[in-house]
């Protein structure tokens, strides 16, 4: 049986995933998950998530942002010996951080399908946005772990491909909605 591949992140209700934490990522409206009311119930998945993690999975840029920070966080101790890939045909393998645990570098799409036929579970993909839509249009993607929140940006990176593409149909394994708006949709792709 292949590895599970699962992309899993915040979203606004039209799609856009660009700066969730801050504007320090880059979106002017950066930060628009603390706009919504905090409610512990509404961020669950997260740790359950975390129960399931058995690799992490990064695209260049967002192992360049997140690395540095999740390295010595409290709050991402448990993936700090979990394998992790990058996948990028830029990064110099002498740029990886150093004590957080085993690092690898994919650099094509072929390598990804590889390590998905290899033993182990769940790879969880947080960001990569870019990432995420290229592995998408290869068909690797299996699962999407949405927090959808009640806010509308109008522009910003997207997960979801905009290009015209052959139809993938996706199949609702779980849903929940919170008092604070936002909406948990967990969805498998039908391959």
């Amino acid at each position: 049986m292949a590895r599970e591949l699962v992309w899993t992140g915040f979203t606004t209700v039209d799609g856009v995933v660009d700066s969730p934490g801050g504007v320090e990522e880059g979106h002017r409206n950066g930060g628009w998950v603390f706009s919504t009311e905090f409610l512990p119930e509404a961020f669950a998945l997260k740790g359950e998530e975390l129960e399931e993690t058995t690799a992490l999975m990064f695209g260049r840029r967002s192992y360049e942002a997140f690395a540095p920070i999740w390295v010595g966080s409290e709050d991402h101790a448990a993936y700090k010996d979990l394998p992790k890939y990058v996948v990028s045909t830029t990064l110099d393998e002498d740029a990886l951080i150093e004590g957080w645990g085993p690092l690898s570098v994919l650099r094509s799409l072929e390598d990804v399908a590889a390590l998905k036929q290899g033993e182990g579970g769940a790879i969880f993909i947080h960001g990569s946005p870019e990432l995420a839509r290229t592995l998408a249009d290869a068909n690797l993607i299996d699962r999407y772990n949405l927090l959808v929140f009640p806010v509308l940006l109008g522009t910003g990176k997207r997960v979801f491909s905009t290009e015209d593409r052959d139809r993938q149909q996706l199949r609702l394994r779980e849903s929940e909605t919170y008092a604070n708006g936002v909406v948990k949709a967990i969805y498998d792709v039908v391959h």
